[in-house]
């Protein structure tokens, strides 16, 4: 049967900062029938702002709740089926501007959906040749202003099969571990994005306090890629729990 469908909304100008990470950093956060993915052996964390836009729960527009950013943590794993492999993300922790939206998703999805003032900036130079594009995602945290901020040029490309933006994006699962240690699976519906890969691209916040000191090191530095998605419309489950002991 196939998973009904709880959230449709647009997923647009999607930042995406890879930075690679040791692996067992990772591995204390990996769901319970899953294992981590990686990409030619190498490992990655992806720090991901984008516009939430058209928003709609079990079809219905929430007034005041359409329209609004999102910043998330998130890394890669993939859980072995009958079919083949279901490769998916994991998110460590994701921020967003209204408090409905942060407790509807820990209740519904379990994940660690966290509230804060929030905004965006997205400036299109037209009259430059190439089309320049500068997106800036930003938020406060313990009175720390932080952002992502990412400048790109040309027109966006299809993404090359094996490449590392194949890997990033083409994740189409996604787990989280609850605090029973079960598993919950849900499935996220889209085409294939076309994507801009970023002249410069730096993550500038409080690393330590957002998300722990064990991805300090990682995250310090500059991104391995970074690359801008286009987006589109997105279908996501409400998911189904894995229970514990049989996610094989």
């Amino acid at each position: 049967m196939a998973p009904r469908s709880f959230l449709t909304a647009e997923w647009r100008d999607l930042a995406m900062l890879n930075f690679e990470v040791d692996p067992t950093v990772l591995r204390p956060l990996v769901p319970a029938g899953t294992e981590l993915d990686d990409w030619r052996s190498r490992t990655f964390v992806s720090v991901v702002g984008f516009l939430f836009l058209n928003t709609r729960v079990v079809g219905i527009p929430i007034p005041f709740h359409r329209d609004f950013e999102e910043v998330n943590l998130r890394f890669y794993v993939r859980r072995k089926m009958s079919d083949g492999w279901r490769r998916a993300v994991v998110f460590v922790k994701e921020l967003v501007p209204r408090a409905a939206i942060a407790l509807t998703a820990r209740m519904v999805y379990g994940e660690n959906y966290v509230a804060l003032p929030m905004n965006h900036r997205i400036e299109v130079e037209n009259g430059s040749d190439p089309a320049a594009r500068r997106v800036i995602y930003s938020w406060k945290f313990n009175g720390r202003d932080n952002q992502i901020q990412m400048n790109v040029q040309g027109e966006a490309h299809e993404i090359e099969p094996g490449s590392d933006e194949e890997f990033i994006t083409e994740h189409y699962w996604g787990y989280t571990r609850r605090q029973d240690g079960s598993t919950r699976e849900y499935r996220v519906e889209h085409p294939r994005w076309r994507v801009w890969t970023a002249r410069d691209a730096r993550l500038d916040c409080d690393t330590a306090r957002l998300y722990g000191d064990q991805f300090i090191e990682s995250l310090q530095g500059s991104p391995a890629s970074a690359f801008l998605a286009d987006g589109s419309k997105v279908t996501v489950s409400k998911g189904i729990s894995l229970p514990v002991g049989r996610q094989q």
